[in-house]
């Protein structure tokens, strides 16, 4: 019996032990979580400045500064498609200092069309939260002899050589859906890539080309100057700042539906804590009416919602886009 006292005794201390050193860490803890942040935070934009993408950033991280108390500095480190910025956050301390500006097709195309990759999507980020959906149109050069969806697809099919379109570059967001386009319809369809998109709407506006698949940020202004005839934007509704343009699902292509998206991610294994404060700021920006009509100018419909959702749509899309790749035979060395 005296034995079983003592050994009582001794766990008995023990635990006594473990709960003192745990309640003396869980105020630090609890204390650390609460002051976050409290030095600022780096954002990394894996784009070179001036797109959209990297504009979009730059406004998310000024309100965020404002919210947060602590200045949130963009960072743009541009490679690979995106791959070599966004590779620095996956191997960045899980601090919440580190973030990036996460972009459809670096992190649900890519790792499709690239051999190797040097980061896993699902495995190595944790979602933070959504900004929003750029609406993605298909414009042609006012000469071509075809006004619809449907006469654009039945002209193609009359090309020996196919119909040719523009994009801002091989396994990018609106290649993706050009290639979806002639999968789901039979299009007779070639794609012409650029190094960007400002050279794709050049050529068109030249006549050099005879369609252009972009987003509507890029294209709105020739559009309304009458210079580009706008065909169909791929979105699930029509575009506010082009509301004449119908779909492609009101043109004849049921569900079609091929969005661009931008939102932020931090590395895996961020407490949750720091995850749910930046989400909580992140959609008091987006729910912002200033905020949402300056993204609606770069043509980003905002999009707040929590980090789950954002996680099970590039899940979604990630799962989505490989057959597309796989058909097209995409792939980028």
């Amino acid at each position: 019996m005296r034995h079983l006292s003592r050994r009582h005794m001794l766990q008995q201390t023990l635990m006594a032990s473990v709960l003192a050193a745990f309640a003396a860490v869980l105020p630090q803890y609890a204390l650390a979580q609460a002051a976050y942040p409290s030095k600022p935070i780096r954002l990394v934009v894996p784009f070179v400045p001036g797109g959209v993408t990297d504009t979009s950033g730059r406004l998310i991280a000024e309100q965020l500064s404002k919210r947060l108390g602590q200045q949130v500095i963009v960072d743009n480190r541009p490679g690979a498609s995106g791959n070599i910025g966004t590779q620095l956050v996956a191997a960045s301390p899980p601090d919440g200092y580190t973030l990036v500006l996460a972009f459809d097709g670096t992190m649900v195309i890519n790792p499709h069309v690239f051999e190797k990759m040097s980061f896993d999507t699902l495995r190595d980020f944790a979602p933070v939260g959504k900004i929003g959906d750029a609406v993605l149109i298909l414009v042609a050069n006012p000469s071509l002899p075809a006004k619809t969806l449907q006469e654009v697809i039945a002209l193609s099919k009359t090309q020996a050589g196919g119909l040719s379109y523009g994009t801002s570059g091989t396994g990018g967001t609106p290649h993706i859906a050009g290639e979806q386009l002639k999968l789901r319809t039979g299009a007779n369809l070639t794609h012409v890539p650029y190094k960007g998109g400002g050279q794709a709407m050049t050529d068109v506006l030249g006549g050099q080309i005879p369609l252009v698949y972009t987003a509507v940020a890029g294209a709105q202004g020739q559009v309304k100057a009458g210079r580009l005839k706008p065909i169909a934007v791929s979105s699930a509704q029509r575009s506010r700042s082009l509301p004449d343009v119908p779909t492609f699902m009101e043109s004849g292509v049921p569900d079609f539906e091929v969005n661009s998206w931008v939102g932020l991610l931090a590395p895996a294994k961020t407490p949750r804590a720091i995850i749910d404060k930046l989400n909580t700021e992140l959609n008091a920006v987006l729910n912002d009416p200033e905020t949402r009509d300056k993204l609606n100018v770069m043509g980003i419909a905002a999009t707040p919602g929590a980090p789950e959702k954002f996680g099970d749509e590039m899940k979604r899309d990630l799962q989505r886009y490989g057959p597309v790749v796989k058909a097209a035979g995409i792939k980028v060395e």
